[in-house]
């Protein structure tokens, strides 16, 4: 029997794990996963605002391992494309150690690391960056947006691509929700700093202006933070901008072993958008916000790149089974609620990237319908990719 190992148990990794599955694939899958619990994205922003809990996001493997597949808790550090084989590290205690995996064929879907490394003082200061992302970092921000008295706030969105455009637009307005629920708001500044011309995605940059003009929130963009200190972040053109909390997203690049691996450099290196498997590989494909894709990095393009990897291999492996895939997505963006209640509201937007130049759409009223869609949505993804909701 042939052997499929998947680095990554999120979004991309268990999609393509599942399809397989649903494909009678004739071969052993195997998906390495850093947790034996998977946290999800969407909605983490929510957290801040206490409207979201970790208990609705946080989904185990137990269902993915009684259709068939088998799960792996270790961190993969090294790649030997070469000789086919899969090197990682950790795993239960019991199985704690240095382990290996051979395969014939190897889905790379490892997410995206957040690197500050190019940012002076950042290995001193890193301990005042917080972010929606990293669980220990949310649940810090929250705590500190829920408790200070007053002072400024700093958010701060990298260059794109990064992993879930509107994250940084969605703390920063969520914040100012929070702020007018607890009556503080006039006491404290919110500085957006956007490494990008515009906020992202672009399609509703000119709403999330428009908000930040009626909520107060200054908005400086074309500034990429160079350097931390203490209580002050610094600007490429030596601007510099004093925080008391600071919400920062680092640059995005795939793990380092890619580049070790001869995969790829920031990203991993793919044939096209349809076509996952690496320019110098048929047996390895990459999927997910790793993947050097044209497109956002977001949970929709990881899904339907997954399945398209997914694809492949089963036509590879003479199989007839296909699952129905495009690169088309609709997606919402929190932006707060300007009255201060706990009940976010979100604009819409959309990308078509069937048709050439992309098609975007967006509807540019806040309704807290698109909220409740969203939750919706990424709430079937958890139940049809790990098996319960």
């Amino acid at each position: 029997m042939k052997k499929v190992v998947i680095v990554g148990g999120g979004i991309g990794g268990m999609a393509v794990a599942n399809t397989l599955i649903s494909g009678k694939i004739n071969a052993e899958v195997t998906v390495v996963t850093q947790s034996p619990h998977y946290f999800s994205g969407p909605s983490r922003p929510l957290l801040l605002t206490k409207e979201q809990t970790l208990d609705r996001i946080v989904r185990g493997y137990e269902e993915a391992i009684r259709k068939g597949v088998k799960v792996v808790v270790g961190t993969a550090f090294s790649i030997d494309p070469a000789n086919r084989k899969v090197r990682y590290v950790g795993g239960y205690t019991s199985s704690g150690g240095v382990g290996e995996l051979a395969y014939d064929y190897l889905v790379l879907a490892p997410g995206v690391v957040l690197d500050g490394s190019g940012i002076t003082g950042y290995d001193k200061y890193r301990h005042n960056v917080l972010n929606v992302y990293d669980p220990g970092r949310v649940h810090l921000l929250r705590s500190k947006i829920w408790s200070a008295e007053r002072g400024t706030i700093v958010v701060y969105a990298p260059k794109a691509p990064y992993r879930c455009a509107p994250a940084p637009t969605e703390t920063a307005l969520l914040i100012d929700s929070v702020l007018r629920h607890r009556g503080v708001r006039d006491k404290f500044k919110i500085v957006h700093i956007d490494a990008n011309d515009k906020t992202q995605p672009p399609v509703i940059a000119d709403v999330v202006s428009q908000i930040y003009s009626r909520q107060g929130i200054e908005l400086v963009t074309n500034q990429e933070i160079v350097e931390i200190g203490e209580r002050e972040v610094v600007t490429k053109s030596g601007e510099r901008y004093k925080y008391d909390v600071l919400a920062m997203l680092e640059p995005n690049r795939a793990p380092k072993f890619v580049e070790e691996a001869g995969l790829g450099k920031t990203w991993i290196d793919v044939r096209s958008p349809q076509d996952l498997r690496h320019p110098k590989y048929d047996d390895v494909l990459a999927v997910g916000d790793a993947a050097g894709l044209p497109f956002p990095k977001n949970q929709e393009i990881a899904f339907e790149s997954a399945l398209f990897a997914a694809n492949k291999i089963l036509e590879m492996e003479g199989s007839s089974y296909r699952a129905s895939v495009q690169y088309a997505f609709v997606g919402w963006a929190y932006v707060g609620n300007p009255e201060g209640r706990l009940e976010s509201l979100s604009v819409r937007f959309g990308l078509d990237f069937t048709s050439q130049p992309p098609k975007p759409s967006k509807d540019p009223e806040p309704k807290r319908d698109y909220t409740l869609a969203k939750d919706n949505w990424e709430q079937s993804y958890l139940a049809n990719l790990f098996g319960y909701s």
